[in-house]
């Protein structure tokens, strides 16, 4: 009797299954937030990549007027090329460096604002939105003319 009940009380029968039924959700989790995470230090990544084209666009150009054209443009291009939909892209330009006199340094800077939504990031369950802002700034060419 007494060797019944202690094979009774050790018997490991279904063990595996149970541990299964609770590991693997909690795998499926940190998969799902690692995946979350990815994509939007990827999203982020293009921001930034962005910002960086777009400000050397901008120190490109031969006024302040095409300088704010050609990084407004170099930038949703960049932003079209990774795929990134922001459902608002603001590219604010400070052209303010093209006031300074040939001969002295100056810069143009670039932000660019993206709001994005986390569903598409293609990150099914996960809500909300996310502010991606970046900041660039490319130098003007001392001895060029600015107009």
């Amino acid at each position: 009797m007494t060797t019944m009940l202690r094979r009774l009380i050790t018997d490991e029968t279904g063990v595996i299954t149970a541990e299964v039924a609770f590991y693997v959700p909690i795998a499926a989790l940190i998969v799902c937030l690692l995946w979350a995470f990815g994509a939007t230090a990827s999203a982020s990544s293009a921001v930034l990549h962005a910002a960086l084209d777009a400000a050397r666009a901008a120190s490109h150009a031969p006024d302040a007027g095409h300088a704010r054209a050609e990084a407004s443009r170099v930038a949703q291009e960049i932003l079209h090329e990774h795929d990134l939909r922001c459902r608002t892209l603001t590219v604010t330009v400070d052209t303010s460096g093209f006031t300074i006199p040939v001969g002295q340094p100056a810069q143009v800077s670039v932000e660019v604002t993206c709001l994005i939504t986390l569903a598409d990031l293609y990150v099914p369950g996960v809500p909300g939105e996310k502010v991606l802002h970046e900041h660039q700034i490319s130098a003007l060419d001392t001895f060029r003319t600015r107009t």
